[in-house]
């Protein structure tokens, strides 16, 4: 089969375009032909050597695809043949940026039928990062006041949505040429973080979602209310170090699993969450997708074609 793969951590540049042998499905998986993978920051993570999972190498980079079932292993019976599927793998397992993927059959789930291969493609991760962490980490309840900082990307954007869905009041953090977008998903005030400090605006809220990570994740404790939260997954494997002691900092652990994955595609599927703005790239040309990525100002998300 052919893949985007790399031999060693590094830059871009370390990633390969070539054959590689195909998967064999093991009892209790599912052998998937890739139609379209997307492009997450963990990717690029990962081929840098940031993550402490082992690997072997060579090493197939992805995490989230959507495809076709193309054969069942032992035992392997909740999917038909032919039947149109997305998932989301398991860490440090092989990945998404190939011809074909054997996964685990539990984290696997039907592909929405309204939705494209490459728009299937681009809601996996984002989705369950942002489900789990708005509403089983930081439990948003209806009526409350969020930041979400980062607004444009995929994981905020899905926030975004999500959040303005269960009742509360958004506030991002975008670019100024963004700010049409991130009000397209539901934000209410939409802060320039280029020309404007939000440490200034913002005051009292509820809780913060993090994506963003570095200085602006130390400096979001100070916009919370007494007894509010923060929930973080730009800083690492761990919850960040919180400067105060009346409020919570949180790590959300975002598993893999059917029913979330059912819950994304239900939430994009009726429109309660807008599908993200997507550029293509072909799976020959991962290197390149991984450089827009990396520069951190892409708005929505990349997505590999590989059929």
């Amino acid at each position: 089969m052919k893949a985007s793969f790399i031999r060693k951590f590094g830059a871009a540049e370390v990633l390969e375009y070539g054959e590689l042998p195909d998967p064999v499905p093991a009892p209790g998986e599912v052998l998937v032909d890739i139609h379209a993978a997307s492009i997450n920051a963990a990717d690029w993570k990962m081929r840098a050597g940031q993550y402490p999972a082992k690997i072997d190498f060579p090493h197939v980079l992805g995490r989230d695809f959507s495809g076709v079932v193309a054969a069942l292993g032992a035992g392997a019976g909740d999917f038909k043949l032919g039947e149109a599927v997305f998932g989301v793998c398991e860490v440090p397992r092989e990945g998404a940026y190939a011809e074909r993927i054997a996964i685990r059959q539990e984290i696997v789930a039907r592909k929405p039928e309204r939705l494209s291969h490459v728009q299937t493609a681009a809601i996996g991760l984002i989705g369950l990062t942002a489900l789990i962490s708005i509403e089983e980490t930081l439990k948003l309840k209806a009526a409350e006041t969020i930041l979400i900082q980062g607004g444009a990307g995929g994981v905020a954007g899905f926030a975004i949505a999500l959040a303005k869905h269960l009742g509360a009041r958004v506030i991002t953090t975008a670019s100024a040429a963004n700010h049409a977008y991130v009000r397209s998903l539901g934000a209410d005030q939409a802060i320039d973080y280029r020309e404007q400090d939000f440490a200034k605006i913002v005051a009292n809220v509820d809780a913060v979602f993090d994506t963003v990570g570095g200085e602006v994740t130390t400096k979001s404790f100070a916009v919370l209310r007494p007894g509010g939260r923060l929930a973080s997954v730009a800083a690492g494997g761990s919850a960040p170090t919180s400067p105060r002691r009346d409020v919570s900092s949180l790590r959300p652990q975002v598993g893999r699993d059917r029913p979330h994955l059912e819950r994304v595609a239900k939430l994009v599927a009726q429109g309660i969450v807008p599908i993200p703005e997507i550029v293509e790239y072909p799976l020959a040309q991962a290197a390149a997708a991984h450089r827009v990525s990396e520069a951190r100002h892409l708005r929505g998300k990349l997505v590999l074609k590989v059929r």
